[in-house]
This record gives C-alpha cells, sequence and structure tokens, in this order.
C-alpha cells in the first residue's frame, strides 16, 4: 500500500477527494489540501464567535425578562449558547495548529475586525419580543443551516454540530414559548411581536448569506459543497427556512412585511423580496446598529478576564 508520503500532491488529492466522496470522515491529523483548511477555520471561526457574540442581545435582557421563569431561561440560553462558541473555537484551534495559532488568535481577529459574525447579531433587541424572536426564528434558521451541515466531511465539526443542533432545538421552543406568549396577550404585546418581526425580518433573508450571483468569482458555499462540508446552497437553505416559518408566522395573525410574497404553485417555493444586499456587506464589516458596542463589551471582557487565562495556564503547565 502507498503511503500518503510517498504520493504526488495530485495523488493526494484524488485519494483525499475518493474519502469525502464515500463519507469517510477526515481528522485533524489526516493529511487534507489547503483549500479544505482554510475553508473550515474560516467557517468554523465564524460560526464559533458567532455563537459567542450571539449570546449577547439576549444577555441584555437577562435583567429585564418579565419573570424569573423567563430570567432563568434565559440565562441558561445564554450559557448554553458560550458553551457552543468554546466548544467551536477548540475544533477551530486543531486545525490552526499546523501555522501554530491558538483560539487566542482567533479572539485577537474579532477584536481586530478581520474575522466577522452574524448579521443578526449586529441588530438591536429593543423589547422583550425581539428577544424571543431570536428564539424562535434566528435560532430556528441556525437549526436549518447547522443540519445541512450534519453529515459534513470533517468529523469534530459534525460531531460538535450534532451536540449543538439537539440544544438548539430547546432555544428555538424557548424562543416560540415567548413569543406564542405575546401573541396571545394584550393588543400592546401583539403589536410589540408584529414591531420585531418587522425589523428583523430583511436580517434573517439575510442569515443565510446572498445567492451565488450575487458573488464574484468562486463563493465560500461552493467550496463547502465541493468538499462534502455542506449539502445545499444559502438560496436553498432559505427556501427551507420560508417553507418552515412562514405558515407558522401567518397562523399567529401576523403579517409578513413583504407586498412581494407569495407560493409559486407552478415551481413550489416562495417568492420574496430580496434583502439589501449591499446593506448586508456594511453591516458584516462591523457597521451595524450594535456591532461596535457589542464589540467593545466582548474587548474589555477578553481583557478583564484575562487574569482567569493566566491562571488556568499556570495549573496546565
Amino acid at each position: 500500500m502507498v503511503t500518503m508520503r510517498a504520493m504526488t500532491a495530485d495523488e493526494k488529492m484524488e485519494y483525499f477527494m475518493e474519502r469525502i466522496e464515500s463519507g469517510d470522515k477526515i481528522q485533524a491529523d489526516d493529511w487534507m489540501p489547503e483549500e479544505y483548511r482554510q475553508t473550515l477555520i474560516k467557517l468554523i471561526s465564524m460560526h464559533g464567535i458567532s455563537e459567542i457574540m450571539g449570546a449577547l442581545p439576549e444577555k441584555e435582557w437577562v435583567p429585564k425578562a418579565p419573570s424569573l421563569y423567563r430570567k432563568l431561561g434565559i440565562m441558561a440560553k445564554v450559557q448554553d449558547e458560550m458553551g457552543h462558541g468554546q466548544l467551536l473555537l477548540r475544533v477551530a484551534e486543531d486545525l490552526m495548529k499546523p501555522y501554530g495559532k491558538t483560539r487566542g488568535d482567533i479572539m485577537q481577529d474579532l477584536f481586530n475586525e478581520d474575522l466577522k459574525f452574524h448579521n443578526v447579531f449586529h441588530m438591536e433587541t429593543k423589547t422583550w419580543a425581539d428577544a424571543g424572536l431570536i428564539g424562535w426564528l434566528v435560532d430556528g434558521a441556525a437549526i436549518i443551516t447547522q443540519t445541512n451541515m450534519l453529515d459534513a466531511s470533517y468529523g469534530p465539526y459534525a460531531k460538535a454540530l450534532q451536540r449543538i443542533c439537539a440544544e438548539e432545538v430547546f432555544h428555538a421552543q424557548h424562543g416560540e414559548s415567548i413569543i406564542m406568549a405575546l401573541a396571545e396577550g394584550t393588543k400592546e404585546q401583539q403589536a410589540m411581536v408584529q414591531d420585531a418581526l418587522n425589523r428583523w425580518w430583511p436580517a434573517l433573508l439575510m442569515f443565510f448569506g446572498p445567492p451565488s450571483k450575487a458573488t464574484t468569482g468562486a463563493s465560500k458555499q461552493e467550496a463547502t459543497i465541493k468538499y462534502r462540508i455542506r449539502k445545499n446552497t444559502n438560496e436553498e437553505l432559505r427556501q427551507s427556512f420560508l417553507d418552515k416559518y412562514i405558515p407558522r408566522i401567518l397562523s399567529l395573525s401576523l403579517t409578513i412585511p413583504d407586498d412581494t410574497l407569495h407560493f409559486d404553485q407552478e415551481k413550489k417555493h416562495w417568492v420574496y423580496q430580496q434583502p439589501d444586499w449591499t446593506e448586508f456587506k456594511n453591516i458584516i464589516k462591523n457597521n451595524g446598529p450594535k456591532s461596535q458596542a457589542r464589540l467593545n463589551l466582548r474587548r474589555s471582557s477578553y481583557e478583564n478576564n484575562a487574569w482567569v487565562r493566566e491562571a488556568l495556564s499556570a495549573v496546565v503547565e
């Protein structure tokens, strides 16, 4: 049997593609093409940082939750999201070892604004309905995205996603519970939910990223599909979201803020107004409503808790 070391670059690539096409799982110590490694690092780092930054909008509502029951629920959710972030950064860190980089470098990339996080977590959470909508629809969108990668060719990521997706289901149910209570409440509460939906709808559509035709050159989604990290395109995932949640939203007597929205019976998909992708690019460049405030909060927290990392390093050594 020919070893990897004895193979040419082309032979290694051919062998690698045969492995992932047969359903084999790539591990951290296995040979992998540089494009595959870099694609994974960017994807998993962004995912992990988005979990951490995604805890901040709901963290703002922990002291303002309307009851002790709701306070405990949202505190548990925030804790879960931070745990997801730490788990994913460890997965990314293993991939970065050949470059001598660690999780600390990922955090510095965030603080230097070289690493982006999901557009939805740059938005304001003005009311309790916003906190509920994040759990119900943002986490619902995340579940659709993440279950699409449960069979990812990179084994450690696929394994981490199994735990994350299971917990995200509870998060979505938690958010749905909040929205249901408000939608069945007073007229003021119902209006609060409608206002939140109006403000968050474009961001929800942007969550999945632009269609391939809105990008130039080879897109990130093409690389992830090529290497069997995920199965579906951004647009296919967005359609799955619409198929699942539009009937549920309408069942609560809510109005979706899109006059063009309708179901095409012939093509069997929802026709909707594309969000402003120029605005999307501006938001993920950290020019969103709460981008800098949340980055500054994360920076100060990281600096103030440096002593904890130092103490733990001393214990390990």
